[in-house]
């Protein structure tokens, strides 16, 4: 049991790490190709990526609904529609913000999940809202200048961190009900094709610019959203709750340290605080005990190609 939980912590370590870095192949990507272009791409080759455990699936002696089954293609819709609108707020957001920013403004989606759970019922805990005061005064101290303004693309990645807490309540309302992969490859599908038909109709491309931007688009869709989205099924499997909390909360870790490798970014001391701050916050509103307090399921659903 020991054995498979550790395998378990490492797998998911692996994801942490590839998706914080998959934030510099998103910001890279669009040195060639336009935002939506770029999302569009990367969700198409992740829902490729997870042909091959449909077809294992499909082998097995279980018997799986049909994608036509109205309640799993509302929910793979559902959950794509979300999935298109946070993608591409944190895609359009990366061109006016850093890495950095992003991956840590993006994880506040933890302490949203809790909150907008609020609006439909559901009771939340102590944790919660320390983690929501940690936040704000974390992101205070990362995102206003020495002018009191917060760049545009910090309040994109905000309002993206809002879609992604719906999304991940849609995900756990679905996931209950449907297969998870057979819903992730809809939503995947149901991105990309929303995001192709954005391109089409707002940006400019050439075979030569998407060639350029190949490497980016294979890592943010292949592995960030493909072997992502797999290692993190395998790993939940035999995961602890706490361990999987703390680490894939390090996502916001590995995308920041992409960020200074690979972009030469870097942040004030203040900011480097802020961050701290943050990610205590992230922790506080995951593991915080809960008396007596009904625990969303969604805030244990760790996330879905969440960039």
């Amino acid at each position: 049991m020991r054995k498979q939980a550790l395998r378990a912590d490492f797998l998911m370590l692996i994801t942490a790490m590839i998706w914080g870095s998959a934030f510099v192949a998103q910001r890279v990507g669009m040195d060639n190709i336009g935002p939506f272009l770029f999302t569009g791409l990367r969700f198409a080759l992740g829902a490729i990526v997870l042909l091959p455990l449909l077809l294992h699936q499909g082998r097995g002696a279980a018997r799986h609904e049909p994608f036509l089954q109205r309640g799993l293609l509302l929910g793979g819709l559902s959950m794509g529609l979300a999935l298109t609108i946070g993608i591409n707020l944190q895609q359009v957001g990366l061109l006016f913000t850093s890495v950095t920013n992003s991956g840590f403004i993006t994880g506040l989606y933890v302490i949203v999940v809790p909150l907008l759970g609020l609006a439909i019922g559901q009771r939340t805990g102590m944790g919660t809202w320390l983690g929501a005061i940690l936040a704000v005064v974390g992101m205070a101290l990362l995102s206003i200048d020495e002018n009191f303004q917060i760049a545009s693309g910090d309040w994109i990645q905000l309002a993206g961190a809002f879609v992604w807490g719906i999304h991940v309540l849609l995900v756990s309302f679905f996931v209950g009900r449907h297969d998870a992969i057979r819903l992730a490859f809809l939503q995947f599908v149901t991105c990309a094709v929303v995001s192709l038909l954005l391109a089409a109709v707002f940006e400019e491309a050439s075979l030569n610019s998407i060639w350029l931007a190949a490497p980016a688009l294979i890592y943010g869709g292949m592995f960030a959203v493909g072997v992502g989205y797999t290692l993190q099924v395998v790993a939940q499997k035999h995961a602890i709750a706490s361990h999987a909390a703390i680490i894939l909360s390090l996502e916001a870790v590995f995308a920041a340290l992409a960020g200074a490798f690979l972009l030469d970014e870097s942040l004030s001391p203040r900011g480097y605080f802020g961050c701290a701050l943050m990610f205590v916050g992230m922790l506080a509103a995951q593991l915080w005990p809960r008396k007596d307090v009904p625990v969303p399921a969604a805030t244990e659903i760790p996330q879905v190609a969440r960039h």
